[in-house]
């Protein structure tokens, strides 16, 4: 299983997310198409990524990853902040585990 999957399956995630807050928000049913669409590739990806590695490490390598890139766009796209600091040594405690499951080797 690759890492660069485990990202596009979060970006799709994010997209997706992204979209149906919009039509939840707006009512637009084109950001509900796109976000179905979003997830649509969140199926696939996870597809691919199952193909090769366990549920146990492939959704904890997905919820680590999505968690810090959808921060990082929530952050800059959206404008989005923590409340206090410790929120946000809870994200490098998030990255410093994606590094724990990474030196293991990837599960079958």
């Amino acid at each position: 299983m690759s890492t660069l999957n485990i990202i596009y399956l979060s970006l799709a995630e994010i997209f997706g997310d992204f979209k149906l807050k919009d039509y939840a928000r707006k009512g637009s049913s084109k950001n509900l198409i796109l976000g179905l669409i979003g997830y649509a590739f969140v199926i696939y990806f996870l597809i691919k990524c199952l193909k090769t590695g366990n549920v146990l490490y492939v959704n904890g390598m997905w919820d680590g990853i999505s968690c810090i890139l959808e921060s990082i766009a929530a952050y800059i796209i959206l404008g989005e902040r923590f409340n206090n600091k410790k929120q946000y040594l809870g994200l490098l405690l998030i990255i410093a585990g994606l590094f724990l499951l990474r030196s293991g080797g990837i599960p079958q």
